[in-house]
């Protein structure tokens, strides 16, 4: 089966839609929390980019829930409420990471605006953060069991649509 990917920034979710013949039907809609600094595809900006995207890569397949990621790598450490606790001012990345790379040149993809090279995800996060608000240093932030829920339904390729 064939997935794609609408996240809107406006209402905070993301939907997952079955793409089967000739056919598109809602499959599964989870609460995320984008960039706290808006939507904005520039380098540094803190900013969730718009636009179409695709699923480059996943990472963390049969990683513990709460496994914590360090530039793409788990760390060894199980996120916990001790660890946070010893690391207050980290952006903690849980669980599983879904790498996204634009698909639009000059908007999502290549130059000062490459969502590739930004480092943008949709990754787990702490279950005490909360979801529905923009909180993210840009990525899309996800509940553990709903990202694990979501990197086992689809594939490296997925297309991902990033609205306002």
């Amino acid at each position: 089966m064939s997935y794609s990917i609408i996240i809107s920034i406006s209402q905070q979710t993301l939907t997952v839609i079955s793409n089967e013949q000739n056919s598109a039907v809602q499959t599964h809609c989870y609460s995320i929390s984008s960039g706290l600094n808006g939507v904005g595809c520039e380098k540094s900006s803190g900013k969730t980019p718009l636009g179409l995207h695709q699923l480059r890569a996943k990472i963390g397949q049969n990683a513990p829930i709460n496994t914590v990621f360090i530039g793409r790598r788990a760390t060894g450490e199980i996120y916990d409420q001790s660890l946070a606790d010893s690391h207050p001012q980290r952006d903690w990345i849980l669980s599983r990471i879904l790498w996204l790379s634009g698909k639009e040149v000059g908007l999502n993809r290549l130059g000062n605006v490459d969502s590739m090279q930004r480092y943008i995800y949709i990754h787990g996060t702490p279950d005490s953060e909360p979801m529905g608000r923009p909180l993210s240093h840009g990525c899309i932030r996800m509940r553990n069991d709903d990202l694990i829920e979501l990197f086992d339904l689809i594939e490296p390729g997925t297309e991902v649509m990033i609205t306002p």
